[in-house]
């Protein structure tokens, strides 16, 4: 029973490996992408904000884009 035991977790470790190296892979790609836009003139950092807006949902961004304002007009930013 051990022995099952011990192969199923080796089987879990092995999958978890290839798929960090996967992760990796595929970071480096992005990072790539985001070294050639930089390299075509567009600002890197601004994409990757537009990035993560796009992952919220309508209401939360909206939301989110409220609160910053209030936040920027209580400090006097805009």
């Amino acid at each position: 029973m051990a022995d099952a035991a011990d192969d199923r977790l080796r089987l879990l470790i092995e999958r978890i490996e290839r798929l960090e190296e996967e992760k990796k892979g595929i970071a480096d790609d992005i990072k790539d992408v985001y070294a050639e836009a930089k390299a075509t003139g567009y600002d890197a950092k601004i994409m990757r904000q537009i990035v993560r807006l796009r992952k919220l949902k309508p209401d939360d961004r909206r939301e989110m884009e409220a609160i910053l304002d209030t936040y920027k007009n209580a400090l006097g930013l805009e």
